[in-house]
C-alpha cells in the first residue's frame, strides 16, 4: 500500500500534475488481513503515516462474485464509507462508445440485431460460457488485423474471444455473410456513385437483417472517411499553430537561422508530446495527432535542410508553400467524404425510399461522433431534411404516448 501512495508523489514530481485519480481495480479481492487497512485508506486517504495528496481522489472497481471467485463481499462498515455505483451492461450506451473506438461494423450490425448476445454469462455442464463487451472489443481489433493480413476470422478464432459456443458460432456465420454482402452489393462502387438497378432491386427486397448489415457497411465506410478527414483537419490546424512560431525572431537571432529555428520548433513539440504521454494525459487519438504533426514537422525540417534554406525569409516562403499543399489535400479529402455521404443517400433513397431503413441510417449517423463533427462543417441538405423529419416523428410519438396515458 505504501508503494501505491509513493507512486502518486512520483507521478506529481515527474509530471507536475497536482490533481488526479488513484484507480484501484478489484477492490473487493482484498484479503481479510488487509481489510482494516483498506477501510482506513478509503475513509481517510491515508496508509499509516502516508497520506494521499490534496486534489487526488480514489476510485475503485470490482467484479461481482459470479465473475470472480476471489471476491469478498464488503461489510456494512465499508459500504457506509463509499459511494457505490452499480454498473450494468447497456448496449445502446456501448454502441456510442463502439462508434468512437471504431469497433468493427460487423460486430455493431450483429449486436444491433441480437442485443441479447452483447453480454451473456451462462453456467453449463462444461463450465461457464460467456460473451462480454471486452470480448467483442478485443475481437474487433483482431478482425482488423486479420483483414490487413488477408486471413479468415473463423469460428475457432471467434471462440477465443467470445467464449460462448452458440454465440461464437452464430457470429462467425454472420461475419461470413457480412463479407459476402460487401462484395455482392459492391459497397465501394456505391459510395463512388455507381447505382445498379439489379442491386437496388435486390436491396429493396432483402431480409431485414441483411438490410441492417448493408446499412452497417455503408456507415462503416463513411465513418472511416469522416474520421480520417477530421484527423487530417486537426493535423493541419495543429501544424499551423506550430508554424506560426517560425516568423517570430528572438532578440539576437541571425537572419540565416531558418534551419535552426525549424529544428527548435520540432524539438520542443516532441518534448511536449513525450511529457504529456508520460503523464498519461493523451487519449489514443490525441497521441496519434501528436505523432502526425511531429511527422510533418520532421518532414519540413528535412526539406529545409536538404534544400539548404537557412535564410529565414526563404525558409518561411517554402514552409508556407508546403502548408498550402496540406490545405489543398484537406479540401480534397473533405470533398471526397461529402461525395460519399451524398452517394450513400442516393443509394438509400433509390433502394428503400423514405422508410424505416432511412430512419435507421440517419439515426446511426447521429450516434457517430465523427459524423456529427463532419456534418457541422459540411452541409448535407438531405441529412438535415431526414433528421428534421425524424425529430418531428419522435415528438409526435411522444405526444401520442401522453394522450394514451
Amino acid at each position: 500500500m505504501s508503494e501505491i501512495v509513493g507512486s502518486i508523489y512520483y507521478k506529481i514530481e515527474e509530471t507536475g500534475l497536482k490533481e488526479g485519480i488513484l484507480f484501484i481495480d478489484e477492490i473487493n479481492c482484498v484479503s481479510e488481513t488487509l481489510a482494516p487497512t483498506m477501510l482506513q485508506f478509503l475513509q481517510c486517504k491515508t496508509f499509516g503515516n502516508h497520506k494521499i495528496p490534496e486534489g487526488w481522489i480514489i476510485i475503485a472497481a470490482g467484479n461481482p462474485p459470479e465473475f470472480n471467485k476471489s471476491v469478498r463481499e464488503f461489510d456494512i462498515v465499508t459500504l457506509d464509507r463509499i459511494k457505490r455505483i452499480n454498473v450494468e451492461p447497456d448496449f445502446s450506451i456501448w454502441k456510442e462508445y463502439a462508434y468512437q473506438e471504431a469497433i468493427h461494423p460487423a460486430i455493431i450490425a450483429y449486436l444491433d440485431v441480437k442485443q441479447q448476445n452483447f453480454c451473456q454469462i451462462e453456467a453449463t455442464v462444461d463450465g461457464k460460457q460467456f460473451a462480454t463487451p471486452r470480448g467483442w472489443e478485443d475481437l474487433s481489433r483482431l478482425i482488423e488485423v486479420y483483414e490487413k493480413m488477408d486471413k479468415k476470422t473463423d469460428r475457432e478464432v471467434v471462440g477465443q474471444y467470445i467464449q460462448h459456443n452458440k454465440i461464437a458460432k452464430d457470429f462467425a456465420n454472420y461475419l461470413e455473410l457480412f463479407y459476402k454482402y460487401e462484395n455482392d452489393y459492391e459497397v465501394d462502387a456505391v459510395l463512388s456513385g455507381t447505382l445498379k438497378e439489379a442491386l437496388l432491386f435486390k436491396a429493396g427486397r432483402a431480409p431485414f437483417d441483411e438490410k441492417l448489415s448493408l446499412i452497417g457497411l455503408l456507415l462503416s465506410k463513411i465513418g472511416t472517411v469522416f474520421r480520417e478527414t477530421l484527423e487530417r483537419e486537426k493535423t493541419v490546424e495543429s501544424l499551423m499553430m506550430q508554424l506560426k512560431k517560425f516568423p517570430n525572431k528572438k532578440e539576437g537571432e541571425e537572419e540565416n537561422s531558418g534551419i535552426r529555428k525549424m529544428g527548435e520548433i520540432t524539438r520542443l513539440y516532441e518534448e511536449e508530446w513525450k511529457k504529456k504521454k508520460t503523464a498519461g494525459l493523451l487519449s489514443r487519438r490525441q497521441d496519434h495527432l501528436f505523432k502526425n504533426v511531429l511527422k510533418k514537422l520532421e518532414e519540413y525540417d528535412h526539406i529545409l535542410k536538404s534544400e539548404q534554406l537557412d535564410n529565414r525569409e526563404d525558409a518561411w516562403k517554402r514552409l508556407r508553400k508546403l502548408f498550402q499543399e496540406e490545405n489543398i489535400q484537406l479540401e480534397e479529402t473533405m470533398n471526397r467524404a461529402g461525395s460519399m455521404l451524398e452517394n450513400a443517400f442516393n443509394f438509400m433513397e433509390a433502394a428503400f425510399g423514405d422508410s424505416q431503413e432511412m430512419v435507421i441510417f440517419v439515426t446511426q449517423l447521429n450516434m457517430n461522433n465523427d459524423c456529427i463533427q463532419f456534418l457541422q462543417e459540411y452541409e448535407c441538405e438531405r441529412y438535415y431534411q431526414y433528421n428534421k423529419k425524424l425529430l418531428f416523428q419522435d415528438r409526435e410519438d411522444e405526444l401520442l404516448k401522453r394522450i394514451e396515458s
